[in-house]
């Protein structure tokens, strides 16, 4: 029979396990928790004592200080980066933008100009209208360049850069059925106006349209507030107030220059970005109601003065030959008369926006110009209704014994508009960029002050800590 030992039980017995059971070794230490877990058990141990407490607050602090500049860094990059683009970017697209209509449109009326002046047409006619055609094509190769993934405006510039070429072919049979003395070349301008009309200044429109849609957007952008920065900033500023005060209740002193310092370079970065943008906000605001806001009304003044006068100088090279929609009225001189009014409005317009005697000079010249051109026009317009059509012609193209004809009113009234555009073109970009620069150097210095900040308050608790060595 086996025998079998039994380990001496306390007390001098022997150790028996229970019936039915069988013996196996202990178990181990149980399993460790998570990482989490752990974390929030020290975390729970160490604001147990002051020391810990003290560690815990450093590290929030030095951690608000840092988020709050992460954040002013990042809000004020991108503010900053929609201001840039503003300037150097949506504002110029745009301006282009309505560049080409307007150099499409004085195409349209110096052409038109250049055929009532008959075969031999004179040089600075034809100079200027190659160099409208000239100036828009160079624009629409701008535009294609720098407008970006804007698949509007994409769509658009192909649309013109088609069109454009089959426009001035129209234009060159015009003149040399013209030269030929054939009165086919009227009909050829007719069909090239109708082009302009219904396809190229259109597509400039929305052209411009869009380019002004992204530069409102980018203005917009440029201008929105800061929110999140401002409210960390506020919440960084009311922590360190709040361990400065505990700090005195703990210890009766009234400073602890860690945190002081971190306090001072919390609040100086907070100005910083309140003031800053509020400043770039003004001056933006400003670029937007004193120079964007007047140059888009002066655009459209000056364009219904190119379609104005177009449709003056195709009244006389049609002749009546084509009805507006109440079958009875001339269409250009409908045109004209409509042009007319559109332009009466938008100097009205752009004379209340007008801020100062350098822009309120041209659009008083340009208002005392249309009324010269009515007068003319309705001269030249009575004696064409007679018949005289030899007497008309002077008077609207002007010749050596009719100076002041309505041709030459439209062109006051058109280099006006011009030096008024070019004046609010000035206003604009000033301000602009005043608002550019008044958020220079913000991001940077941000970065530098809250790194210096939060520092400061790892040295600040720093200091308490080591009272308990």
């Amino acid at each position: 029979m086996a025998i079998t030992s039994r380990a001496p039980a306390p007390g001098g017995g022997v150790s028996v396990p229970p019936a039915g059971s069988s013996a196996r070794p202990p178990d181990g230490p149980p399993g460790r928790g998570t990482a989490w877990a752990e974390g929030v058990q020290r975390l729970r141990e160490a604001a147990t004592t002051e020391p810990g407490r003290l560690r815990i607050i450093g590290a929030v602090l030095a951690a608000l200080i840092v988020l709050f500049g992460t954040v002013s860094v990042w809000e004020i990059s991108d503010r900053a980066a929609a201001a840039d683009d503003v300037v150097g970017r949506s504002q110029p697209l745009s301006a282009d933008a309505a560049s080409i209509y307007r150099s499409l449109a004085d195409a349209d009326t110096t052409s038109s100009s250049g055929f009532l002046l008959g075969a031999q047409e004179p040089r600075e006619v034809r100079q200027r209208y190659e160099k409208d055609i000239s100036n828009a094509s160079k624009l629409l190769v701008s535009a294609a360049a720098n407008t970006g993934g804007n698949e509007d405006s994409r769509e658009q510039i192909a649309l013109l850069s088609e069109q454009l070429p089959r426009y001035t072919g129209l234009i060159e049979q015009a003149r040399a059925t013209n030269r030929q003395g054939l009165p086919l070349g009227g009909a050829y301008l007719r069909y090239a106006n109708e082009q302009m009309t219904t396809q190229l200044l259109p597509a400039a429109q929305r052209l411009y349209e869009s380019e002004t849609k992204r530069l409102y957007t980018d203005h917009d952008d440029a201008r929105s507030w800061p929110l999140a920065s401002i409210a960390l900033g506020l919440l960084a500023i009311a922590a360190l107030v709040w361990a400065q005060r505990r700090n005195y209740r703990h210890t009766n002193r009234v400073l602890n220059h860690g945190l002081v310092a971190a306090t001072a370079a919390s609040l100086v970065v907070l100005l910083w970005l309140t003031v800053g943008h509020t400043v770039a906000r003004s001056s933006l605001s400003e670029a937007r109601a004193d120079g964007q806001e007047s140059m888009k009304v002066l655009n459209d003044a000056r364009i219904a003065s190119l379609q104005a006068r177009a449709g003056e100088n195709l009244t006389l090279i049609a002749r009546g030959a084509v009805l507006a929609e109440d079958k009875k009225s001339d269409k250009y001189d409908v045109d004209f008369t409509n042009n007319m009014k559109q332009l009466d409005a938008g100097l009205a317009i752009a004379l209340r926006l007008a801020d100062d005697e350098a822009g309120r000079g041209p659009v008083g010249r340009a208002v005392d110009g249309v009324k010269q051109w009515k007068q003319r026009h309705s001269a030249a317009r009575e004696a064409d209704l007679k018949g005289d059509y030899e007497a008309a012609l002077p008077q609207v193209v002007g010749d050596e014994k009719h100076k002041e004809s309505s041709g030459a009113a439209f062109d006051t009234v058109d280099a006006s508009l011009e030096q008024a555009v070019a004046h609010e073109q000035q206003e604009f970009t000033r301000a602009a960029r005043d608002g550019l620069g008044a958020l220079g150097g913000l991001v940077t210095g941000a970065a530098v002050l809250v790194v210096i900040g939060a520092a400061a308050a790892l040295l600040g608790i720093g200091r308490r800590l080591s009272e308990y060595r």
